[in-house]
């Protein structure tokens, strides 16, 4: 019961959703929300990334481990002053911690969504699921998971606008832009520090380098899905030899 009650002061949730974002808006000490929220974000991406990265190996499944939870939060960093700065000029009256506690909020719900798949991911694992399947089932998840993160801050910020006044409306609408923004930035970064899972035949890399990009990857696995498998044909060497018997039978 203490679990959940802790895990319910950071995560919102539909049945604690007004408690939790009228407690945002007039926390004083948001420094702890902050670090209590990081970790936790640290901790369910950490999972997540090492089931993701198990398909070849317990070294890459560390790797992607410790790339997960980087990919997030250096899309917050490189994104996050761009939208408060913009929310600044729009008029809001957020301070610097509550709007990044509200942004790790939804980020947070994004890796607990995230996690509750992992189950799933493992079935597809141990009963051999193809690469390119399990790449796309990744990205699926990514995406399903990104939409209820941002849904949760979205309602954060209509919050604090209709019930506090803290915030404007016209940047609710600047939100949505900042979260395909966000999302570019994060597909970017996640090609650049690919792979986080490998074929297991590939040797352990850090790095790699690919052509493309990862619209071509996700197009290419689609396509790789979607073909038949093709039985290799047997092919003769040589050809057959013509004896005088024969010859006399095509005569």
């Amino acid at each position: 019961m203490a679990t959940r009650l802790r895990l319910a002061e950071l995560l919102p949730t539909l049945q604690n959703r007004d408690e939790f974002f009228d407690k945002l808006a007039r926390e004083e000490n948001v420094g702890k929300r902050l670090l209590r929220l990081s970790l936790l974000l640290t901790a369910l991406l950490f999972v997540y990334g090492v089931i993701m990265g198990s398909n070849s190996g317990i070294l890459q499944a560390l790797t992607a481990g410790v790339k997960v939870p980087l990919l997030f939060f250096l899309s917050l960093v490189i994104c996050f002053p761009a939208f408060f700065i913009l929310q600044y000029i729009l008029g809001s009256t957020m301070k610097v911690s509550q709007m990044a506690a509200i942004i790790m909020s939804g980020f947070v719900l994004t890796g607990a969504v995230m996690v509750s798949f992992t189950p799933i991911v493992v079935f597809f694992l141990l009963t051999g699921g193809n690469y390119h399947f399990m790449q796309l089932l990744h990205v699926a998840i990514f995406a399903l998971a990104g939409i209820f993160g941002m849904k949760a801050v979205l309602d954060a910020l209509r919050y604090s606008c209709e019930q506090k006044g803290i915030y404007p409306r016209t940047g609710v609408v600047v939100f949505r832009f900042w979260v395909v923004i966000l999302a570019f930035v994060g597909i970017q970064l996640a090609w650049n520090l690919r792979p986080f899972l490998a074929q297991r035949e590939e040797p352990y890399a850090l790095f790699r380098t690919y052509e493309g990009n990862f619209y071509t990857a996700i197009i290419y696995s689609v396509e790789q899905l979607s073909r038949p498998e093709q039985r290799p044909r047997q092919i003769q060497e040589h050809p057959p030899r013509l004896t005088p018997d024969s010859t006399e039978r095509l005569r």
